[in-house]
């Protein structure tokens, strides 16, 4: 199970790190990913990392503004987020599953690699 949180409203320019913790299994096998959706707009895939190799990578929208880290000791996934756009207002969700199935880390950016999908936080940029 995931459970994000950590979402809010924040002004642009600001920060925000939102987290997703999971329970049961440990992550320490699994591609982990972040996704953000806006009513009418697909699912985009914002961040991965691979936890067997601790690869990591982004959407071109957010290469160096999100930052994906893992704790391993609270099996806990976050996105730390700068500088943020009133574009970058979303609902986000994580997403994790076996990292054997995407081949490189930057095919974890794609949702279908992903059976397991926490609720979603609500992040929203605006003055």
């Amino acid at each position: 199970q995931l459970v994000e949180s950590g979402g809010g409203l924040v002004q642009p320019g600001g920060s925000l790190r939102i987290s997703c913790a999971a329970s049961g299994d440990s992550l320490d096998y699994y591609a982990i990913a972040w996704f953000r959706q806006v009513p009418g707009k697909e699912r985009e895939g914002v961040a991965c990392i691979n936890s067997m190799d601790g690869s990591k990578a982004y959407a071109d929208s957010v290469k160096g503004r999100f930052t994906i880290s893992r704790d391993n000791g609270a099996n806990t996934v976050y996105l730390e987020m700068n500088n943020l756009k009133p574009e970058d207002t979303a609902v986000y969700y994580c997403a994790a599953d076996s990292a054997a199935k995407i081949i490189t880390v930057i095919a974890g950016l794609r949702d279908r690699y992903y059976d397991n999908w926490g609720q979603g936080t609500q992040v929203t940029v605006s003055s």
